[in-house]
């Protein structure tokens, strides 16, 4: 274990060029980050194709082994590795955020490690015997985003890694230090060049997902960029996963209990300050309970602190840039001006430093709005009326994005029903965003395709081959 101050000084590079990252509760300096170029992926693609075989010649066993070693470096480098991540992204320490991030990176490990993958045989009628295996694809590439950077990070390389592959990492622009860092801890345990981070701009992005070497992207962002890397990787029939764009529902049913859900309704929409994928994006709430549920929402939204993330009471931090932060204001006024009604913020403190935009419920607003419509990606909740389950589920159903979404009941044989009714790769019940190392998660629609997670997740990462004999 380091402190804190020797971790970032292990990942600031001694020369070539760097770019200052900000800290975006207070503007000030985190630290260096390398900009790497192309040249440097491609250092990096070859690093990874030499390393590739041996690795994949330990077999599983051994592989799972070495992953719950970096399970446990990660662990002894936790709060180093919070502290940092922290002051880059900006989420608090406390609550869902970043040492539970830090602490997501070491389960999701061990569950790349633990999960089995035995040999199945498809037929054996005593004539023909079939088996179906999966091999490794080779040098993997992997792109991730700044809202879950460290976590994100690990969905992508614990399977690849489980499953005989090297792989080469290009993080966020905005958090590449959190990355440079978790991959320094987890390479401890891991033979040199098999595991990299390539820290350039959108050039080395581009180049990675056309690389000739690279056998399949691995993709978390905006529907816009997972277009673009389809594109790029067609000429050399990559095999991608991608986790695009949401824009989750919620669908509250008239016999839900407001104050019983409010909580984790919160939860579902705010964790890391409305910044995920898969958060609760647009409530619909039945007529009955439309004020009830406002209500609740408001008494539990008002008590949640939001600032600093190194202050531990806080459980609410900025945005982590201020592009993002002018997406939601510009909604929000487009809302009020709308005549929508502002339960709670949308009343930003201009002279505070950072990008900090206060938690914000609007109700009474039209599902055509464009805080109902377009992915705010922020700690900014429209909730919309209904007045049938049709009309909800149609209102659900209607953008051409279908991540997750959420039913919420006290009746959960009619909860299932609605969900089943839903275009969405994931339907929660009575919580939302809940995701599980071992559960597949993927999405519906233009969010993406492919699945992580689980038994599918390790498959998506391996050459299916069939032994026919």
């Amino acid at each position: 274990m380091e402190t804190y101050e020797a971790l970032l000084a292990s990942i600031t590079p001694q020369s070539g060029a760097t770019r200052t990252i900000l800290d975006p509760a207070t503007g000030g300096a985190v630290g260096e980050a390398p900009v790497h170029t192309v040249e440097d992926l491609d250092a990096a693609v070859t690093a990874a194709a030499a390393a590739q075989p041996a690795w994949a010649a330990l077999g599983h066993d051994a592989r799972s082994a070495a992953l719950l070693k970096a399970a446990d470096a990660v662990e002894r480098s936790a709060e180093e590795l919070a502290q940092l991540l922290s002051r880059e992204q900006g989420k608090p320490l406390n609550g869902p955020n970043a040492r539970f991030e830090v602490g997501a990176c070491a389960a999701w490990l061990r569950a790349a490690a633990g999960t089995p993958l035995p040999t199945e045989t498809v037929v054996d009628d005593g004539e023909t015997r079939a088996e179906l295996h999966y091999r490794p694809i080779g040098v993997v590439g992997a792109i991730g985003p700044w809202n879950w950077p460290m976590m994100i990070t690990v969905w992508q390389i614990a399977p690849a890694l489980r499953m005989g592959n090297a792989i080469v990492v290009k993080p966020s622009e905005y958090t590449p230090l959190s990355v440079l860092a978790l991959v320094k801890v987890i390479n401890q345990e891991l033979p040199e060049g098999l595991l990299s981070v390539v820290s350039g701009g959108r050039d080395v992005g581009e180049a990675l997902a056309a690389h000739p070497a690279i056998g399949k992207i691995m993709f978390t962002g905006s529907t816009a960029t997972g277009k673009a890397i389809i594109k790029s990787s067609a000429d050399t029939v990559k095999r991608l996963t991608l986790e695009l764009g949401g824009n989750d529902a919620g669908i509250v049913l008239p016999d839900a209990d407001p104050k019983t859900i409010a909580q984790d309704l919160f939860w579902g929409a705010f964790i890391n300050t409305g910044q995920t994928c898969a958060a609760l994006k647009r409530l619909y709430v039945h007529d009955s309970l439309y004020e009830a549920v406002c209500s609740e929402l408001v008494a539990v939204a008002a008590a949640m602190p939001m600032g600093n993330g190194l202050d531990e009471n806080n459980v609410l931090g900025p945005l982590q840039n201020r592009q993002q932060y002018t997406v939601v204001a510009d909604l929000v006024e487009a809302a009020r001006d709308s005549g929508a009604r502002i339960l709670l913020g949308g009343n930003p403190d201009a002279n505070q430093p950072g990008n900090f935009y206060p938690t914000t419920l609007v109700a009474d607003i039209d599902n055509q709005n464009p805080l109902v419509a377009q992915e705010q990606f922020g700690p900014a909740l429209p909730i919309i009326r209904y007045s049938t389950v049709d009309e909800a589920v149609a209102m659900a159903n209607a953008l051409d994005v279908g991540l997750g979404a959420s039913v919420w009941s006290a009746d959960l044989g009619a909860a299932r029903e609605v969900a089943a009714r839903i275009q969405a790769g994931t339907v929660w019940i009575n919580k939302h965003g809940a995701v599980d190392p071992r559960v597949p998660f993927g999405g519906a629609k233009q969010s993406g395709y492919g699945l992580e997670f689980g038994v599918e997740g390790l498959k998506a990462l391996g050459v299916p081959q069939v032994i026919n004999g």
